[in-house]
């Protein structure tokens, strides 16, 4: 009984000792991965900021700089004057005390969400992808056909960049549309995640995901599917 209270003891420290490097290499390569220039911004970057880590320590935590115009464009950055990995995953931006003011977490690859109470959702992205975005976000805007699977088309819409709310920007339906798409009347759309986002003044919101870069197909897919084709 002792001999086999022995092995199971064994095994069980082996399991934990085995455990601690893959464990600690998740916080290293996420504390390697974050290394360079990030945008800090608001969800559909209507706000940035230029944030870039360092592998440099300080007693606050790891350097970074900000770029100068991130206090007035998103004022909480006044208040961060470093970084940190906390945990396994979570990408702390932090004050002189090494309190939290935002952490982050990822999402996607390259891209990490942080929340703040009272305001919302913040999104940390790698630099060139978030300039890549903004160049697609560009090419998004103009006019649209909404058709069927069949090829027949039920409306037409105009994307602008004039912005309707935090993040969202106008979008106007031209005359004689589907009643369906009449009914729900989407006013702003937006770009998240890789998705077109259409939403009503009710609050109703229609979601495509880019077939190519000219044709973007409603989710969840149907029997009848919406296409938007950029025209």
């Amino acid at each position: 009984m002792t001999r086999g209270c022995g092995i199971a003891l064994a095994a069980l420290l082996a399991l934990a000792v085995g455990d601690r490097p893959v464990l600690a290499q998740d916080a290293a390569t996420l504390k390697k991965n974050m290394i360079g220039q990030w945008e800090l911004a608001t969800t559909e970057r209507s706000k940035t900021c230029v944030v870039t880590l360092k592998n440099e320590s300080t007693p606050q935590g790891l350097k970074l700089e900000l770029e100068p115009g991130c206090a007035a464009a998103l004022p909480f950055t006044k208040d961060i004057t470093a970084w940190s990995i906390k945990g396994l995953d979570i990408v702390r931006l932090q004050d002189a005390g090494g309190e939290s003011v935002i952490d982050f977490t990822e999402v996607e690859s390259g891209i990490l969400e942080g929340l703040r109470q009272g305001e919302g959702i913040y999104i940390l992205q790698n630099l060139a992808a978030a300039r890549s975005l903004a160049k697609s976000m560009d090419q998004m805007i103009g006019d649209w056909a909404m058709v069927r699977g069949n090829g027949q088309a039920i409306c037409g819409l105009t994307l602008t960049n004039t912005e309707a709310s935090p993040d969202n920007f106008q979008v106007f339906l031209k005359p004689k549309c589907d009643p369906g798409v009449a009914a729900f009347a989407p006013t702003q759309w937006r770009l998240e995640h890789g998705q077109m986002i259409l939403m009503s003044e009710s609050g109703e919101v229609w979601q495509f995901e880019a077939d190519d870069n000219a044709q973007w197909r409603r989710v969840p897919d149907s029997a009848d599917p919406l296409i938007m084709l950029r025209q």
